[in-house]
């Protein structure tokens, strides 16, 4: 830059007006460039080292938005707050420091007490790490401030203790949802937990009644709908692609344990049995895998067709590079993103020696679990209860294939036989990933480790079986199911009769 002054203000103005026209197209790699270059010339602004921190952010960049948002702070950024919140999410969502994400939100709340997003955040947070008490005071606490904050009054209601004290909560739900100012993604958010409450009351006609409407409201707001022709269309497509075993490389290279199959099977109970030994840190719902294949290897699966051994060799070390980020110096770890059944040809073509646990259970438990579940709005499936079941079919279909490609690698971990079986099912899952047994396995009330799943509180409690056999209590709504997925409902029993 020239050293006219003038000249000089007027050209960091421009490259101000660019970032903030990049961060408004979504183009949040191009914009930190920009805001970098502000920085470097006025690193005095508070504000622009936080725009700064948000486009790395967005962008994938977590270490340098850390310190783009502290130097936010350190130059007396107004609402410094919201700086905390976002490295607190960044801590918690993108690097796992959980310690460091509770410290920088009760920074935020020392700053300001009423922060409705950093109570909230600290509450989910609480959740994740099983603390029940706290979170039900913080969405109180969340409620005291905004009575009419759906979120918090949700989370607050799927905490409660079920019994006949829950009449309060649900009343005060319906009347929560009947508020005609109320969006429709709130009262999706309200209705699940309507519809959970009603559940465990018993009230089963009602529940259904409840998830019914709920999903209702979640398929209006997602817009388009699952498109069950594209999707055989795409596992035809994986089949074709990945129709040959992956070589086996000598000697084996490090290779994590992938957790894999439909939302709602038992894959946060298999990663919580795994993560009791003594090898295993388990990793949650990694992701590394379709973002690298968003990146890199698209269209899938067509362009995974092409790769040689250079670019698969690429592709390892980088995903190697992002997980051990993550987790520095661990031996083994999991990788519980369950989407990876879609990928598991490209897994074993950069680790051949990776081993996968496909996690099932009772298919119209399975079925009814999705529909019970406030889900992602990418998860088209989820809204309808015949899509799921048909999308549960496609996942086993795939599944099948790679098993006959990988026998030995591929395992199969059944919900329904370790409720029944938890000693001899959890030894085979050991001894299938070649690992000596470890007592530890059992005791998954006692872990500590963040959750990050719906299935946090189960998980953490003594073994039940009460989930198992769920789907009698709504006979009547699945029967259209149970006739589409009569196959596969007797090939389970047959599973199951054998393994008990």
């Amino acid at each position: 830059m020239s050293g006219d002054p003038t000249h000089t203000d007027s050209a960091i103005a421009v490259l101000i007006d660019s970032a903030a026209r990049l961060r408004q197209q979504g183009r949040f790699a191009q914009a930190a460039q920009a805001y970098s270059a502000v920085v470097q010339a006025v690193p005095e602004v508070a504000t622009t080292w936080y725009n700064l921190g948000f486009c790395q952010r967005m962008s994938g960049q977590f270490e340098a938005a850390l310190t783009s948002y502290q130097n936010a702070i350190d130059r007396g950024l107004d609402a410094s707050e919201e700086a905390h919140l976002n490295r607190a999410v960044i801590f918690s969502d993108a690097l796992r420091r959980d310690a460091d994400a509770e410290r920088e939100l009760r920074r935020a709340l020392e700053l300001n007490p009423n922060y409705l997003a950093a109570i909230l955040n600290l509450a989910n947070l609480s959740e994740d790490l099983g603390r029940r008490p706290e979170a039900i005071a913080l969405y109180e606490r969340a409620l005291e401030l905004d009575p009419k904050c759906s979120t918090a009054l949700a989370r607050y209601a799927n905490l409660l203790p079920s019994g006949p004290s829950t009449s309060a909560v649900v009343s005060r739900l319906r009347h929560a949802m009947s508020d005609p100012a109320i969006s429709g993604a709130h009262k999706a958010e309200l209705g699940f937990s309507l519809g959970r409450v009603l559940d465990q009351r018993g009230e089963f006609d009602a529940a259904f009644q409840a998830y019914s409407d709920a999903n209702a409201e979640s398929r209006r707001a997602l817009g388009a709908r699952y498109d069950r022709a594209a999707a055989e269309a795409l596992v035809a497509h994986i089949i074709e692609v990945f129709s040959e075993r992956a070589p086996t490389p000598e000697p084996p290279r490090w290779a994590p344990v992938f957790i894999c199959g439909m939302f709602r099977s038992g894959s946060t109970l298999a990663e919580q049995v795994l993560a009791g030994h003594g090898r295993i840190s388990p990793g949650g719902e990694i992701g590394v895998v379709p973002a690298l294949v968003q990146e890199t290897v698209t269209p899938f699966p067509e362009r995974a067709a092409d790769l040689n051994s250079t670019a698969l060799a690429s592709l390892t070390e980088e995903y190697e590079r992002r997980v051990r980020r993550l987790f520095p110096g661990v031996d083994l770890v999991t990788d519980k993103w369950l989407g990876n059944y879609l990928y598991v040809g490209l897994i074993k073509r950069m680790f051949p020696t990776a081993k996968i646990v496909h996690t099932v259970r009772h298919p119209l438990d399975n079925v009814l679990s999705v529909f019970f579940l406030h889900l992602d709005a990418s998860l088209g499936y989820a809204v309808d209860l015949m899509d799921t079941a048909h999308q549960l079919r496609l996942s086993r279909r795939l599944m099948a294939h790679w098993r006959d490609l990988y026998p030995a690698d591929v395992i199969e971990f059944d919900y329904d036989a370790f409720v029944a079986k938890p000693r001899e099912t959890a030894q085979a899952l050991t001894e299938a990933l070649g690992l000596a047994w470890d007592e530890e396995c059992l005791a998954i009330q006692r872990r500590t480790n963040a959750v990050k799943t719906a299935s946090v509180w189960q998980v953490r409690q003594s073994l039940y079986s009460t989930s198992s056999g769920r789907w009698e209590n709504y006979r009547r709504p699945l029967e259209e199911v149970r006739s589409y997925l009569a196959d596969l409902l007797e090939s389970a029993q047959s599973s199951l009769l054998d393994r008990l």
